[in-house]
């Protein structure tokens, strides 16, 4: 099942990564549908599309805030046109799940 959100895209360390912060509804949804299923430091592998660029990554969960947390690698930010600040539409699916 795909999970379509917009997110502003942001960074952390000192601008070295470009993030965006998965809905709560939907960090909720991945958390139940992954348990005991999740890589090292509780990441999920997916497969995400923004705007004509589609790449396989992992989402991770943030305490800080209350969701997961998808990095932007600048391959895509770059081939779509977005920077920090920016809005995007997001499609993120769950690998290696049925529906």
């Amino acid at each position: 099942m795909p999970y379509r959100f917009d997110a502003e895209l942001w960074t952390m360390n000192e601008g070295r990564w470009h993030m965006l912060t998965v809905p709560e509804a939907a960090s909720d949804e991945i958390d139940q549908r992954t348990a005991g299923l999740q890589g090292g430091f509780g990441s999920v592998k997916v497969e995400v599309t923004i705007g004509t660029s589609t790449w396989t990554t992992s989402v991770f969960p943030s305490r800080e805030h209350g969701a997961y947390i998808l990095p932007v690698k600048k391959a895509v930010r770059t081939a779509q046109g977005c920077a920090a600040g920016d809005t995007v539409d997001v499609t993120l699916r769950i690998v290696g799940l049925e529906t």
